[in-house]
């Protein structure tokens, strides 16, 4: 509508009546621009020709009525809006019109009121105009993801039920649910910034698109996961050729600001019907292959299989029990003996944490720590850890069973607490334990994330009189060049290291060089996971100071390990 223009289709008034709103309308400061129509013809073509501001029409004319031309508004779906102006005072007459989507009603005379009726229509057009476009912003936000314009997973669901219940069982087919992850996303995004992660996504979800069609469903869940679902496949083997086709869309490099991106994929396949038949276990079934996926090797995939979904239940299971384990008293140590091979005698011992769940049995603790650190229910029970291994060290000193120290691991979270320190003072404190005979292993990596701080927290262990060892040294961040600023008391060569000793001759040079860079800076060296005789017999020539593994004797309940101590209080290792 033009400011101070009207243009009305008038629909069954005469020219008389015409003339009249004309000269009503300008006398109210509107110029009138309308066409007239007496017939339906008329009107369909004044509707399929032109666009009006508004439709005025008498109720009854000549071989039609208002009540067609509404149908005929409706049919074309238009919603200008239509006032009835007539002489026709009839109630039910005109509540029928209302009902069939009249805007008003204005008895034939009222030339002003009918200029109020038609400001009042597009009043109320504005507003259902803005009312779908605000309908259609809130339906993008909650079904389309902002960043690539892919469905989200409530709108997936919806279009992946209904396309499993009409095609994907037709003549046999399968379908196959595809749960996709970007591998390391989190580094590009700590080292280029959000806005580059977010091209990436946008360049990844172009190319999948190219496999989309009216027997697919592609949608991002969230952060660099996408999931597929492939519909009308005939086989396992082309459920396969797909996922082939999908991991081939990350091997070419990714531009972004004239710099080159290279990304691996990881794939959870999950089939229709064979692996479930609600698309929300579909789903789950997906991820979890994908996850397992993750831990083999990147750019690849992986089909559900039965053993995924029970380790999955297994690991929601543990979850959901990590929070109540301290007060229900389930958690329990076992000890490693620590080796010295000049003397072959017991010198020290290792605390390890286990789990006594009441259903799923012992569980060791890279089945469950992983869980607490995600949780955060690590530092509960670290802090259990600590006390209940300088109890245990200090009760066998008591007894006059004198292990050189007790050694307790940390983790990332601990170390980063700010409570660590008191967490080990009161642990010395309500047990009595000398402070030199307890010694904290942290993991190279964890050291190694920020030197300075590090550096900064051991150094208060130190004062108190603590002993510290780098665990897994070797198999991580080679921070050969670090040592001298850490306050390291002992090396402990990694269990993959001491593994590949016979296999490997590069891992032997490696151990020789850790063995004779520690002594030269008067650390203690140790080496974990020993297992055969001849591993013990390298670290022997190699003049390692200590080791512990299978070899001599598997973690013990505290009960089993006492004995032990008594047996070797005088005799040793062979």
């Amino acid at each position: 509508m033009s400011y101070g223009k009207l243009k009305l289709l008038i629909i069954g008034h005469s020219k008389a009546d015409v003339n009249q709103l004309s000269t009503d309308f300008s006398r109210n400061g509107k110029q009138l621009i309308y066409q007239h129509a007496n017939s339906l013809p008329d009107v369909r073509a004044a509707l399929d020709t032109s666009s009006w501001d508004a439709v005025i029409a008498e109720y009854s004319m000549a071989g039609f009525d208002a009540l067609q031309v509404l149908d005929l508004l409706k049919t074309r779906h238009q919603t200008t809006p239509f006032i009835l102006y007539t002489s026709i005072t009839d109630e039910q007459v005109i509540l029928s019109a209302l009902r069939n989507g009249a805007s008003d009603c204005v008895p034939k005379g009222h030339s002003t009121r009918l200029i109020l009726a038609i400001n009042r229509g597009f009043e109320l057009m504005d507003l259902k105009r803005r009312k779908r476009q605000a309908d259609s912003h809130i339906y993008r936000m909650t079904y389309y993801d902002e960043l690539t314009g892919l469905p989200k997973h409530n709108l997936f669901c919806e279009k992946a039920a209904a396309l499993l219940s009409n095609n994907a069982v037709i003549d046999g087919m399968i379908a196959a649910i595809y749960f996709i992850d970007i591998n390391r996303l989190s580094r590009i995004n700590s080292k280029y910034g959000y806005s580059i992660n977010d091209q990436l996504i946008q360049q990844f979800a172009s190319r999948l698109s190219i496999y989309s069609d009216n027997s697919c469903i592609l949608a991002r869940t969230e952060g660099g996961n996408f999931v597929f679902l492939k519909t009308s496949l005939a086989s396992t083997s082309q459920a396969q050729i797909f996922a082939n086709q999908l991991l081939k869309l990350a091997t070419t490099p990714f531009i972004i600001n004239d710099l080159e991106f290279y990304i691996t994929l990881t794939i959870g396949i999950c089939l229709y019907p064979r692996d479930g038949r609600e698309i929300e276990v579909l789903l789950a079934n997906a991820e979890n292959a994908s996850s397992f996926t993750r831990k083999i090797w990147p750019n690849t995939y992986r089909f559900y299989a039965r053993e995924i979904g029970e380790a999955s239940l297994q690991k929601v299971k543990i979850e959901q029990s990590l929070q109540k384990i301290i007060n229900d008293k389930e958690l329990v140590l076992h000890y490693q003996p620590v080796i010295d091979l000049m003397t072959g005698k017991i010198i020290g011992v290792e605390a390890l944490v286990r789990w006594r769940h009441p259903e799923l049995g012992l569980i060791p603790p890279d089945k469950f720590v992983p869980l607490a650190i995600e949780s955060g229910s690590i530092v509960k029970i670290g802090k259990w850890v600590l006390h209940e291994a300088c109890r245990q060290a200090k009760s066998w000193q008591d007894a006059g069973l004198e292990p050189a120290f007790i050694a307790v691991n940390l983790s990332a979270i601990e170390l980063d607490q700010l409570q660590l320190i008191n967490h080990v003072a009161e642990a010395l404190h309500a047990t009595g334990l000398d402070p030199s005979k307890l010694e904290l292993e942290i993991n190279e990596s964890v050291l190694m994330q920020d030197i300075d701080g590090s550096t900064r927290i051991l150094n208060e262990l130190k004062k108190m009189g603590v002993k510290i060892v780098m665990d897994n040294f070797g198999t991580g961040y080679s921070s050969l060049n670090h040592l001298r600023r850490l306050p390291i008391d002992t090396i402990k060569i990694g269990q993959p290291l001491v593994q590949d000793i016979a296999s490997k001759s590069d891992s032997s040079v490696i151990i020789t060089a850790i063995i004779a860079l520690a002594r030269n800076l008067g650390m203690q060296i140790r080496a974990e996971g020993v297992q055969s005789q001849t591993q013990l017999d390298f670290l022997k020539q190699a003049n390692c100071h200590h080791v512990q593994g299978f070899l001599f004797t598997p973690p013990l309940s505290a009960e089993h390990f006492l004995p032990l101590i008594e047996q070797r209080k005088t005799g040793t290792f062979s």
